[in-house]
């Protein structure tokens, strides 16, 4: 019974007559805004009635071609770059971070040899350095001696410093400068200083061609080298970065020997970089310290349970049996599975959002004539051999008060996207989003009616009464038989 009532429901209220469906077809031909199928249905001719087939069809592929190829090319992530030079009235100038390429004095250590190995397994947390098996009975015996030497105090005690004796002449923007405006940070070079380090008062220029004036004394006879473990250098070298980040030397840093005057005239890049898929940054990845080393530092921090001072970080610094035993081991291992990899956006170090780049144009000449080598001897109390052998002199200036902005666009956005398909949709087909919606009405319109007949086309539901009581034992059907 509930079934018959359905049924009749669906016939009396929701499924209309074959008349009115056909009616409904032909209203929608005639009246919709998607433009030519009118003439389809009202023209009398067939030819025309082909004719106007043929270019609704066409434009109707057509334009789902074009529809198509839009959205296949929105998903391939174009983007598009721009360069804008912006002119200032005055620019941020940028942190330098200064080494000594002589690490350790001379006169510190009995066995310098020793030091520099040490130092060489200290500094391996950057980059792996091959050192030969014949200094590891000497290594072991060293560590084994003395366990509680620290190598990072030693360094700090006994490396490069900089003070008046050091640091001759310092000028920024026709100002002096001092030792106390310079931070000390360790770098693979010992102790190093970093001039408008972040934690200090950002310094500004408002003039091209003026910026850092700096003389250094390199004091190579208080220094020394050890040319068999590959360091045959003498001079200054630095790093030009920006006040945010730290210094990163590993052969990028600039080197100006002894007896040298280094010209660098800088000029800043900001480069903006699109999130992926467009682009390889991931803004949503937070680095702990620095874009370079973090994640080679949270490696050994899990492995060895301690940090290298080396790294930036507050954890618990690594003695030096665990720079021998667990952290120089683990610096290959890293380097081998290639957990630490740089630049793209399923590496542990993407590509940053924004970066400050400081491009350098540098050119040397020989630092000072006769004549002032003659002042310097007499001022510094010198020999005029040891002014050529020890003095640097370095100049870093702003080309122009520009800096370049390089920024990486979305080649489509979504609007775009969906401006360019209205665009195809009215071209080909006289199409708007109207007609997109008087579409889906229509559909889904016929969509019910279909529905509804399917339903009433389903046969009878089937009556799961007792057999003993609707139908028919055998007796009874015998009895029926005999009566008859």
């Amino acid at each position: 019974g509930i079934l018959k009532k359905i049924r009749l429901y669906l016939i009396k209220k929701l499924l209309p007559h074959l008349d009115d469906r056909r009616n409904y077809h032909q209203e929608f031909a005639s009246s919709t805004s998607f433009h030519g199928v009118h003439n389809i249905v009202q023209t009398q001719s067939k030819a025309r009635k082909v004719l106007w087939l043929f270019i609704v069809m066409g434009c109707f592929a057509t334009v789902i071609w074009q529809i198509c190829s839009r959205f296949i090319y929105y998903f391939t992530w174009p983007t598009t770059t721009t360069v804008v030079v912006q002119y200032v009235e005055n620019v941020q100038f940028p942190a330098v971070t200064f080494c000594n390429l002589n690490r350790f004095q001379a006169h510190a250590v009995s066995n310098l040899k020793i030091i520099f190995l040490i130092w060489n397994i200290v500094s391996g947390v950057l980059h792996k350095i091959s050192m030969e098996d014949k200094y590891s009975q000497e290594l072991d015996d060293f560590l084994l001696g003395n366990q509680n030497f620290s190598i990072k105090e030693f360094i700090r005690k006994n490396g490069f410093y900089l003070n008046s004796s050091t640091l001759l002449e310092c000028n920024f923007f026709g100002k002096p400068c001092y030792p106390q405006d310079f931070e000390h940070v360790f770098t693979e070079y010992g102790n190093c200083f970093t001039f408008n380090h972040h934690d200090l008062t950002a310094r500004r220029v408002s003039l091209s061609g003026r910026g850092l004036h700096l003389l250094f004394d390199a004091q190579q006879e208080q220094f020394t080298d050890e040319p068999s473990l590959g360091y045959t250098d003498a001079g200054i070298t630095f790093d030009i970065h920006s006040p945010k980040e730290l210094p990163r030397f590993d052969g990028l840093g600039l080197l100006t020997p002894v007896g040298m005057h280094a010209q660098v005239a800088i000029r800043q890049l900001k480069s903006i970089i699109q999130e992926y898929p467009w682009g390889e940054c991931k803004p949503d990845k937070k680095l702990q310290y620095h874009r370079i080393y973090s994640t080679n530092g949270w490696y050994i921090q899990d492995w060895c349970g301690c940090l290298p001072f080396i790294l930036p970080g507050n954890g618990r610094e690594c003695d030096l049996l665990k720079y021998y035993n667990c952290v120089y081991p683990a610096v290959y291992d890293i380097e081998m599975k290639g957990l630490c990899t740089l630049g793209t956006h399923n590496s542990t170090c993407p590509a940053p959002c924004e970066e400050t780049d400081y491009p350098t144009t540098v050119t040397y000449s020989s630092f000072g004539g006769e004549n002032a080598i003659k002042y310097y001897s007499t001022k510094l109390k010198k020999t005029p051999e040891y002014i050529r052998q020890n003095l640097v002199s370095i100049d870093i200036k702003y080309h122009d008060l520009s800096y370049k902005i390089t920024q990486q666009q979305k080649a489509l956005t979504i609007s775009e996207l969906l401006a360019d398909v209205g665009g195809q949709l009215g071209l080909f087909c006289g199409a708007s989003m109207i007609t997109i919606i008087e579409l889906l009405e229509y559909i889904f319109t016929n969509f019910c009616w279909m529905c509804i007949f399917l339903l009433l086309k389903a046969p009878e539901m089937p009556q799961w009464n007792n057999p003993s009581q609707n139908q028919p034992t055998h007796k009874e059907k015998k009895k029926g038989i005999q009566e008859c």
